[in-house]
This record gives C-alpha cells, structure tokens and sequence, in this order.
C-alpha cells in the first residue's frame, strides 16, 4: 500500500495520529532494507556491547541470576501432587506430545506436524505463506479458507511449555534438548522481519513471554551450554524486543494489540536489564501500559474491549509486567493495581459455579504464559494469581478450582495461601458493572449474564459482537441459554459476520436489521448504533430486576426501541425474560434463544416446551402464545476458536404491531 494512499484513508483520524502513521509507514519502508542487514550484523560483540556485558558467559549468568515473574526452579514432584493432583501427569503427557511435534492448534483435534515442522503453514488448510517481508505478506484473503492465526499460534511456542515443566519436574535433559532445537529451527525458518510470522507485532511480543521463560528454565542445561546456541538464542531474543520497539501498533484508541506489545517490551527490557536500549524498553513500555490501563479498563474492571475472552487475555497482560517489575524491586502505582484487581473482580462474578463462562464478544483463545491445566473457558485462576500476588483476602477468597497456574507462575507458597478446599467460601453476590455494562445475577446454583453495554473499543466495534440486552443462563446448576461464541475471523468473511450478527445473539431483531451496522469489508468495525440504556437494575433476597434498552433501530423509518426486562427469582430458580417495544407502525419482530450445548426439548403444548439438560427437565412458557409463534429450529455454537457444535434454537416471532410485548419464564418443573 502505497504512502499517499495510507495518508488519505487516515484523514479523518486526529492529526497527530495521521502524523505518527506517516512516520511509521516511512520508517517500516525503510527497515525493509535495513532491519535484515541489522539484524545479520547483530553478532556476539553488538550484543555484549548492547547489555553492557564482557563476555556470553558472564552475560549468561547475570540474565540468569534475575529473578522472573514465574516459578521457575526445580519442582518437588510430591509437592505439586499434593497440591496440584494430577498435574505432573497431564504436564509429563503434554510434553511427550510436545516432543513428538503432536500440537493442538485452535481446537480439540491434534494436529501431527511431522519431524521438520513448516512454520509457514495452516496446517488446517495446507495454505502457506512465501517468504518475504513482513509488509508485502497479505495474510488476510476473503478468496480463500486460510488462516494465519494457525501459523501465529503455532510460532508463539506455547505449545511447547510443558516442556519446560517436564524438565522442571524431572531434569531430564531430553526437554532442554528438543526445546532448543525447535527454536533454532524457528529462528532459521523466520528471518527477521521477514515471513508472515512477523507481520504482527504482537506476535513477535508474545514470542518474548515464552522465550524468556524458557532462559530462565533451561538456563543451567547442558543442551543448552553450547556458546554458539546462546549466542544465537539471545541474539534473536535481543531482537525481538528491538522489533517491537521499532514497530509498537499504536493509534488513537488501542486495545490487546498494544497491551500485548507493551507487555512484551517491558519482558524483553527487564530481562536484560542493563544497556542503553533495555532501559528505555522497560521505561517506554511501562510507561504505554500506565497510561493505557485506566483507558482500556472501566473503574469497575471491566476491558472496554467488549469480550470476555480478551478480558482474560487483557489482564494476563496487564498483570505480568507488574509482576515482573515487583520482583525486581521496581514500583507498580496503585492505580494500577486496583485495575487489575478490579479485573479479576469481575472474572470472579462472570465466572459460574462451575468455572464456566459466557461466551461473550470475540475469542481466538489467547493466553499470555499459559501454564495451568484448568480448561480453556475457566477463567477462575485470575482471582487466584491476584489474590495470591497482592494478598487480596476477598479474591482469595472467591477463588475456585484448579491451583496449578498459581502454583506454576507464583510457587507452591502462594497455593498455600488459598482456601485449602479450593471452592468459595460464599458464592458472589449478584453485581452490576455499569462502566463496562454487564449485569450478573446470581446465587450458589444460578448465573444469569446480560449485556448492556457499548460495543467496544471506544464505540468502533473491535471485538464486540450485536449482542445488547443478550443474556446467558444457568438455572438450578444447569447451563441452559447460552451465547454463540466468535467461532472464526479471516477463515471465513461469512462466518465472521454471521457469528458477531444480531440474529447469532439472544436479544430482539426488528425487520431483519442489525442493531449496528456493519462497514463493508472490515472485519472489526461496526456501526455505533445500539446506544445502551440502562433503565433499571435491583438485587436483593428475593429477586433480581434488570431492564433496559437500546437505541439500534431508532434508524427504522418508524423507529423502534426494543425494552427488556429480565427478573430471576431466588428461590424458584425462575428466569423470566419480557420483551416490550416502544414506537409505532408494523414490524416483523424475531427474538432468538440459543440453548446450551446438551440442552433439548421434549414434550411441548401451547404456550410451554420443556427442556431437558443433565437429567433435568426444565419448563419454558411463553405469552401471549397466541400472538408469539415459537421455531425450534439449529443453532450454532463455538466454545472456542475454530470448533462449533450444534443446539438448539427457539425463534418467537410475530409480524405486526408492535403489541403484545412476549414473557419467557424458565424454571425447574415441579410444583409450583
């Protein structure tokens, strides 16, 4: 894409962001030429004299003698089975696999890579990249089924982290050795700046994460005391942390790309520690996630991204640096602090009894130093890492489930802070967060999740999805309504769009339109339309009352304001769900509900339909049945990036006018 061409699709940004993209643009230019003849002279000599170091083997130990944000010295076996049972099982079987070159890549199935593995390749399509400069690759064709998320995923080597465990667990020189050969082959295969796997520079600041984790587990190996390997490894290490200096994604709004990039930074200036260019990395990093914290996160905890799987993402990234700066003595300001806390707060509240969450706004599965074992959507492990980190009481507290990626980033110590029988001493009570607009009602055995909320990333769209006035719902310890996750973003243009559209989310349709329109062609962009209303939220002993509206078909030539009320009775374990519209004239009205995975229907008569998930049976009326017409009809949902599985779908329409507004009661069937 040519200058000029990039300078006038940036008109209508502000001029001092027009200004730093010109810059950019310029400067990425010319790194085409000599970002690869630097990093070809960047030798052994330009790398003492970079750290301000003698010779490799004092700059090893010194790197060596730092301390690191993660647990990273010899595991007793007996203590992580006493604390962790079954970890050293599922570490030891992942690390085989990882060994073999057997990865799970975005999705369930195993995915053989072969002895020599293609890093350029998705290897769910069997499309690869050529080789060439970072900016030349077009990585994104809607002509085609590729994904470069696959071969990103893949070079992220988080894979291989168990690996590292394994060595941890055992000392088994076989990990440090097949560790070390994977990364000289990445390094061969991905000259720098120069194939697809560096056309994001968030990519090559996550690589840093794993990277510097991997130093500080395999630093005293033998496979890795060859003095050409180290060379080599911390050459490439240094510059990856020069090339995320030189190519920081930011703009006038940013969001986990930057963060991402920021976190990166900071790893790669803390972890050298000295010399010019690590000192002002660290500075400059920490400096960008200072100031980008109280922008991307609302006081309540909320990530403005309107995603709760980036919200984990975003907070991994938020909370490692800090981490990483206390451990060697730096301040963290308490502002931002609080802002992290204030996130696990409310992972704690999305979080249900049974570590489950919604499936809420965009998810590609990205994780920071994944390290636990829990599963892929159990997010409780945040309250536990910051409660432990910062000994918060409440957070402990509210900490449920699997220890191990406390006990792997923290030390057995900080496991030992938590409850000893890793479940809440109380369930959360119900909650609003109405920066981020999100409502939680909630008990021991129910979860109900509504949005209504701004669409993210500062009203441009970003990862959020036409879900407002959506809600998710477990009753009586049963998941039963369910969102329908993101499933894919460049794989397909089509199932991008149809997985974020109003139709793929429990919240009203009128006349077919979308309540923020999409912009042709962009993939994160949508119209602000949908302006939240809030109108009411109450919680007390007996019931919860949400209600709320929004503006997204304000734009009908006879426009419509759809209000939903939603109240969850305590005791019954009922969810009742109201749908009224203010406005005039007539208007064909569709008002989806997706069931769970596992969810189905049995017996039905007018006005009632029973549900059955678990064992359990479930009665869902609706009224006026005789002005609502009911579809059950198949639904998709995607529990995480690339996989989709079938439910159910309900579809209540009717055609006309606006009147009668339709009332959904689910609860246990029993007397009653």
């Amino acid at each position: 894409m040519s200058l000029l061409r990039i300078f006038l699709r940036g008109l209508r940004k502000p001029p001092g962001v027009i200004a730093r993209r010109f810059a950019y643009e310029v400067q990425a230019q010319a790194e085409r030429y000599v970002g690869p003849w630097r990093a070809r002279r960047f030798d052994r000599l330009r790398l003492l004299r970079a750290c301000g170091a003698h010779d490799l083997d004092s700059l090893w130990r010194r790197l060596a003698a730092r301390p690191y944000p993660a647990h990273t010295v010899g595991i007793d076996p007996a203590e992580l089975r006493r604390l962790c049972p079954g970890d050293d099982q599922r570490i030891l079987t992942a690390a085989e696999d990882a060994l073999a070159h057997r990865v799970r890549l975005l999705g369930p199935e195993t995915v053989d890579l072969g002895p020599r593995i293609d890093w350029l390749r998705d290897y769910k399509t069997g499309v690869a990249w050529p080789r060439g400069y970072m900016r030349d690759i077009a990585y994104v064709n809607p002509h085609d089924t590729s994904d470069v998320k696959v071969p990103w995923d893949l070079s992220r080597l988080q894979w291989l982290m168990p690996a590292g465990q394994a060595y941890l667990l055992t000392g088994d020189e076989r990990y440090a050795e097949a560790v070390r050969d994977v990364l000289l082959d990445w390094i061969d295969a991905n000259p720098h700046a120069w194939s697809v796997n560096w056309s994001s520079t968030m990519e090559a600041a996550l690589r840093i994460l794993s990277w510097t984790w991997f130093f500080c587990v395999f630093h005293g190996s033998r496979a890795w005391a060859d003095s050409a390997f180290r060379e080599r490894f911390l050459c490439a290490l240094y510059l990856h942390g020069d090339f995320t200096d030189r190519h920081f994604e930011i703009s006038d709004v940013n969001g986990n790309h930057c963060t991402a990039d920021g976190a990166g930074l900071a790893f790669a200036g803390l972890f050298f520690g000295q010399g010019k260019d690590p000192l002002r990395w660290q500075a400059r990093a920490w400096s960008i996630l200072c100031d980008e914290i109280p922008r991307q996160v609302y006081p309540d905890g909320v990530d403005f991204e309107a995603s709760i799987p980036y919200h984990r993402l975003v907070a991994e990234l938020f909370l490692l640096p800090a981490l990483y700066r206390e451990a060697l003595g730096l301040d963290v300001p308490e502002l931002y602090r609080e802002r992290v806390r204030a996130m696990a707060r409310f992972a704690a509240a999305y979080s249900r009894p049974d570590g489950s969450v919604p499936l809420w706004g965009d998810a590609d599965d990205a994780r920071a130093l994944p390290l636990g074992g829990q599963d892929l959507n159990d997010h409780r492990y945040l309250t536990g890492l910051v409660g432990a980190a910062w000994n918060v009481a409440t957070l402990k507290e509210a900490f449920g489930g699997d220890p191990s990626e406390v006990f792997w980033t923290l030390g057995p110590a900080a496991v030992e802070s938590l409850p000893r029988d890793r479940r809440p001493l109380a369930s959360p009570p119900s909650q609003s967060f109405p920066d981020g607009g999100f409502f939680v009602m909630r008990n021991a055995l129910d979860h109900v999740f509504i949005d209504c909320g701004r669409i993210g990333l500062a009203d441009r769209g970003g990862h959020g999805h036409n879900d407002c006035l959506s809600f998710e719902a477990a009753l009586d310890g049963v998941h039963l309504v369910s969102d329908c996750g993101a499933f894919v973003y460049t794989r397909s243009f089509e199932e991008r769009n149809r997985f974020r559209s109003t139709a793929y989310h429990n919240t009203p349709r009128v006349d077919g339109e979308e309540i923020n329109r999409f912009k042709a062609g962009l993939l994160w962009d949508l119209e602000y339309d949908a302006r939240p209303d809030v109108r009411r939220f109450e919680a007390n002993g007996d019931a919860d009352v949400f209600c709320g509206a929004h503006a997204g078909y304000e734009r009908l030539p006879a426009p419509v304001t759809p209000v939903r009320t939603i109240v969850l009775e305590h005791r019954r374990h009922a969810l009742t769900v109201t749908d009224a519209f203010e406005g005039s004239g007539r208007h064909r009205i569709e008002i989806p509900v997706h069931l769970a995975p596992g969810v189905g229907t049995g017996k039905r008569a007018s006005g009632q339909l029973v549900l059955e998930a678990r064992g359990r049976r479930f009665l869902l009326e609706w009224g006026p049945a005789d002005s609502w017409s009911l579809e059950i009809g198949e639904g998709r949902v995607s529990p995480s990036y690339g996989v989709v599985v079938p439910v159910v779908r309900l579809l209540f329409s009717r055609e006309g006018t606006l009147d009668p507004p339709l009332s959904v009661c689910i609860a246990p069937e029993g007397p009653g």
